[in-house]
């Protein structure tokens, strides 16, 4: 698990930060338009997430999963049947999206006539993202992680490319409307995907030879008919397209209530609203989703994993994985996002400019990255073991404490209201997604507790340590500046990082977590 975590760990966070780095040109480009095309890319991409789940059906983590259970049936065939299966009806359900999509979009602009184009320019990728995602699935379920990975990143690269390459065209060479650079910035989605699908066909054809060989070499005992492939990918795909929305269902919700909820707080322009809005929704969002990318690639790999010990009636194994993955994520995730929430003002400052309201959202939201992504963890076992009817149960009990709190929220919090109705939602689904599981594989928390301890009393230090540097170096730097920012970002980064590695490694947690290998890091280090 944790070969795989950290192959789909890379690939993701190296993506999301590509993603987040590509703001500072891009911000600076658009210069006083920049809230308002945050607010708008905002508002474009939340819907198209949806309807991107929608067309790929979660049938890539369905495939993965299933594909994984034949496989260690020694049923290599079946699997391979389901990906080609697969593979018709996420065209299908891509056809279908992109369709509604294009031409149902004035129906999803909540009042804004500029949203329109950007969903139509979006639609393009909801037709060729769901059979890259599908693919990927395949290559998780033989437990080949790398290729995930490396077109993730890549996929990336090339949006990044063509992204930057049309707003420095359209703003600074043709002087054009902040509007027409946002519309090529969403359709970048698609170039970025074209480069996916490339990169995938190449690990295809380098592989192809080896899993040919696995599939003439299996048992070929299990008959199954083509219809009750589809069928069980189906069955298998609504419960992950729901439970994988999750997080964009929460985002919706705050899309369609903020505007409404805030305008009868105080008298608001629509400018003024847009600028609020891009402070959380779009800002702080892409900076945390660098943390949660860590739990939302552990949840990848731990997937098949789990599936294939639950084929194999393996509930010591089950245990096991559990356990694991979930002091994985305790010992990346808190102090990732401590660390985020302790140098909130001077990356916020690096990344748009200095603004208090912002490097307050960031910092709030950092902390609920926290719950966001033991949502995201705990979802994917709980799929893993085969318990998605329920997962779909806990989720909507979140979605509804989100729906009941957030309108209070807003009035009483303004614009951190959402934020905070996000973090109990997600709370509340995830701590009764852990009880569950407990109740059914008695998690051994006991075992847990000690180590649980160590990490979090670990990182309230490096969050310590990196809101002094912080708070020093502003007492003789003056915070406003990019250049300033990142000459106080660095030391903190570096001072709060070393403290946390120092730590797990002179106390052997990274050794328990990590694996024995990281013994001869600490002696190269020469922590004894």
């Amino acid at each position: 698990m944790v070969q795989g975590s950290v192959w789909m760990t890379a690939g993701s966070i190296f993506s999301r930060i590509l993603g987040a780095i590509y703001i500072i040109p891009w911000v600076t480009w658009l210069g006083a338009y920049s809230d308002q095309a945050n607010a708008l890319f905002s508002k474009g991409y939340n819907v198209y997430s949806l309807f991107l789940m929608a067309a790929t059906a979660g049938i890539p983590a369905a495939v993965s999963k299933l594909v994984s259970h034949y496989n260690e049936l020694n049923e290599y065939g079946v699997g391979r049947r389901l990906y080609k299966h697969g593979m018709f009806v996420s065209a299908f359900t891509g056809l279908l999206s992109a369709i509604i999509l294009f031409f149902g979009a004035p129906l999803f602009d909540g009042g804004d006539p500029n949203v329109i184009p950007v969903l139509r320019s979006l639609a393009v990728a909801v037709l060729v993202i769901p059979g890259m995602s599908l693919s990927r699935g395949l290559f998780q379920g033989y437990h080949q992680m790398a290729p995930s990975a490396i077109s993730q990143f890549l996929e990336q690269v090339f949006r990044v490319i063509y992204m930057l390459a049309s707003t420095f065209v359209i703003m600074k060479i043709m002087h054009g409307s902040w509007k027409t650079a946002v519309v090529h910035s969403t359709f970048a989605a698609f170039i970025g995907a074209i480069g996916g699908i490339l990169i995938l066909g190449f690990y295809w054809v380098r592989n192809r030879n080896q899993m040919n060989e696995l599939r003439d070499n299996s048992d070929n005992k299990l008959v199954i008919s083509s219809w009750t492939l589809i069928k069980d990918i189906v069955i298998q795909a609504i419960p992950f397209i729901i439970v994988s929305s999750g997080t964009v269902i929460f985002q919706l919700i705050d899309q369609y209530t903020f505007f409404d909820a805030m305008g009868r707080v105080g008298h608001y322009s629509i400018w003024q609203l847009n600028q609020l809005w891009a402070l959380f929704s779009f800002n702080a969002n892409k900076l945390i989703m660098i943390v949660i990318s860590l739990a939302s690639a552990m949840s990848e790999a731990v997937i098949p994993l789990l599936s294939a010990a639950r084929a194999r009636k393996d509930n010591n194994d089950i245990r096991k994985q559990i356990a694991n993955a979930l002091m994985l994520f305790y010992f990346v995730m808190i102090p990732s996002a401590l660390g985020l929430a302790a140098v909130s003002t001077p990356i916020y400052t690096v990344f748009y400019r200095f603004n208090d309201s912002g490097s307050t959202i960031l910092e709030l939201s950092a902390f609920v990255a926290i719950f966001i992504g033991l949502f995201t963890i705990a979802s994917a076992i709980m799929q893993g073991v085969s318990e998605n009817i329920k997962t779909l149960k806990l989720l909507g009990i979140g979605i509804v404490v989100k729906l009941v709190l957030q309108y209070p929220m807003i009035m009483i919090f303004k614009t951190i209201g959402p934020l905070m109705a996000t973090g109990i939602g997600m709370a509340v689904t995830s701590y009764l997604i852990i009880h569950s599981l407990n109740k059914e594989f008695k998690i051994p928390f006991k075992k847990m507790t000690k180590t649980t301890n160590q990490i979090l009393l670990y990182s309230i230090i490096t969050y310590v340590v990196a809101k002094l540097i912080v708070m020093g170096l502003y007492l003789v730097i003056d915070p406003s500046g990019r250049l300033t920012a990142m000459l106080v970002l660095v030391p903190a980064v570096a001072g709060g990082g070393l403290v946390y590695v120092y730590l797990v490694l002179k106390s052997r947690l990274a050794d328990m977590l990590l694996g024995p290998r990281i013994a001869g890091v600490r002696r190269k280090l020469h922590i004894k």
